[in-house]
């Protein structure tokens, strides 16, 4: 059994897809972005943040944490707080490729490893209408970039050039050797 550091229902979704036995447990941890920080930077420290604070309570379990924020020409775009907020994400991504990263950690007993996943997004271009029309479906409003490849955000996409398990907030094939490194196998 394994703690998953989470609140995220995408993450719950992916570990359950691969039959993983885990326990989901949501971290108490500030993200905010620290002066000068580098998104890369700032996806690490979080991730293993989480995984650090709910070890600490989960002993003798393997606790696997994920953050994931995306970047445009170095600028961070996390969860969107409004419609207004996440529309204005929208219309800077629309027509350019961004990047996605999501940093996954593992902590037991004291020992603490991370990894790091940059996917290439592309989103295709999009009108004003088509924008506000995504945004009043209610499903940016807590994704980073505000949008989810996973569902209705499928349509703002034009290509993608690397993880798309990384996109959605778990890359799953790290998250898989980080665990085998603390012993919890993966079997069909």
């Amino acid at each position: 059994m394994i703690i998953l550091a989470s609140g995220s229902p995408r993450r719950r979704q992916l570990l359950e897809m691969l039959g993983l036995p885990f326990r989901a447990v949501a971290p108490d941890v500030d993200e905010s972005l620290l002066p000068s920080e580098q998104p890369e930077v700032y996806v690490i420290r979080l991730a293993r943040e989480k995984a650090r604070t709910v070890a600490a309570l989960e002993r003798g379990a393997p606790v696997l944490a994920a953050d994931t924020t995306v970047v445009l020409r170095g600028r961070l775009f996390g969860k969107p707080a409004t419609p207004a907020e996440a529309a204005d994400m929208l219309r800077r991504l629309q027509g350019r490729k961004h990047q996605v990263m999501t940093a996954v950690a593992v902590a037991l007993d004291g020992r603490l490893e991370h990894a790091l996943d940059v996917t290439d997004v592309t989103f295709r271009r999009l009108s004003d209408e088509q924008i506000a029309e995504y945004v009043a479906t209610g499903e940016p409003l807590d994704k980073a970039g505000a949008y989810a490849i996973q569902g209705k955000g499928a349509a703002l996409v034009e290509g993608i050039r690397g993880d798309f398990f990384g996109v959605m907030g778990l890359p799953l094939r790290l998250a898989l050797d980080l665990l085998a490194r603390f012993g919890v196998r993966y079997h069909y």
